[in-house]
């Protein structure tokens, strides 16, 4: 059901996409759909959640398998699998991580960004050992609503990621990071 909805998002977008739509797709009965989501709503929190799940796996595997020179070239590397899973991932690029239903999909609480900068930090402290602060916090908020706004700016100048808007929300992030993280 999941796989459907990813599909019909690209194809129909949010606001077209119905439960009835989604168990024609999945080759389901509508009930069967019912039995796990109440509404259109909770099928897209549940593929956005895959979508996290994902992307933050993507990025894990990357720091097992890769040698980096420091958290900049993680920040590389966290970009390029957003464009990546932008490019390839069902439902993602009408999805995002949920900002386009609703900016509170993946948390009651927290909005989707300080879900995923939460996420991203974890994977940084872990892998570089940077210092633990409300700074470090604020900061990888900062960064990451930076990054999704120029990267949404790549997508809608090029359906595969203007390159050279890429390469400036890489910039832009390492730049804004090497500031904070030197004065924190």
């Amino acid at each position: 059901m999941l796989d459907a909805c990813a599909e019909l998002l690209d194809e129909i977008g949010y606001e077209a996409l119905t439960t009835t739509r989604i168990a024609e797709r999945a080759g389901v009965a509508i009930g069967s759909v019912y039995q796990f989501f109440p509404d259109k709503r909770a099928i897209t929190q549940a593929l956005t959640r895959r979508h996290v799940e994902l992307f933050v796996a993507r990025v894990g595997r990357r720091f097992i398998t890769e040698d980096y020179t420091g958290w900049w070239d993680a920040v590389d590397a966290i970009i390029e699998e957003y464009v990546e899973m932008h490019r390839a991932v069902a439902g993602f690029r009408s999805l995002h991580f949920g900002d386009i239903v609703d900016l509170n999909l993946l948390d009651s609480v927290a909005d989707n960004n300080t879900v995923i900068a939460g996420r991203l930090r974890a994977l940084l402290l872990k892998e570089f050992g940077l210092a633990d602060s409300e700074e470090l916090d604020r900061a990888m908020l900062v960064a990451v609503e930076a990054g999704d706004a120029v990267l949404k700016l790549a997508f809608r100048r090029d359906p595969h990621g203007a390159p050279d808007i890429v390469a400036e929300a890489k910039q832009l992030v390492r730049g804004y990071l090497s500031r904070q993280l030197r004065a924190g």
